[in-house]
């Protein structure tokens, strides 16, 4: 191999990495910005309660819909921190209404990173949104930190943020945002 092709090689695996490193992994899985919100949700181990109720209430399809969707995505250890039996209850078909509700709070319209979130803040050091539910979230930043807030005081951080999607953006939170 001639150090021309060496070098066009090299160069060529330094774009590839640094096109692949551009999206954080989550969950111990690649997260492909090629891919929509649920095609990448399914493959985070951190994510299969999240997963679990996205099919119970059958929010499938319009997650994998053309969006663009910001999605503050809660972990399971945000579920496992509810109180004991609630996400049982909630994945029951009878409370499918209440489970919809609560996760389309987590769904805002529009593809909205980090930086587009701090140039939303207003003079009241808040970035307020209105979810697909109706309900209301603030996002306040402290340093490089980011902060959600539900209508209902529930305060989650934002632990991975910016994890493009081919419909959108997750941001992965570690609080469940209960609605009002």
């Amino acid at each position: 191999m001639s150090l021309r092709s060496l070098l066009g090689a090299v160069a060529l695996t330094v774009l590839a990495t640094s096109a692949f490193a551009a999206n954080p992994e989550v969950g111990g899985a690649p997260m492909f910005d090629t891919k929509n919100i649920i095609e990448n949700a399914v493959n985070s181990k951190d994510h299969t309660t999240l997963v679990a109720a996205v099919k119970a209430a059958g929010l499938v399809d319009a997650l994998m819909g053309p969006g663009p969707f910001t999605v503050f995505a809660p972990t399971n250890e945000a579920f496992a921190a509810l109180p004991a039996g609630t996400v049982d209850t909630l994945l029951k078909p009878e409370n499918k209404a209440m489970l919809t509700k609560i996760l389309t709070a987590h769904v805002v319209a529009g593809d909205l990173k980090l930086a587009d979130l701090r140039a939303k803040v207003g003079s009241d050091g808040f970035a307020n949104l209105k979810t697909l539910s109706g309900d209301a979230l603030s996002v306040k930043f402290n340093g490089d930190t980011a902060m959600v807030y539900s209508e209902s005081k529930n305060i989650g951080t934002i632990t991975i943020g910016d994890v493009d999607q081919s419909n959108g953006v997750i941001h992965v939170i570690d609080t469940v945002l209960v609605p009002k």
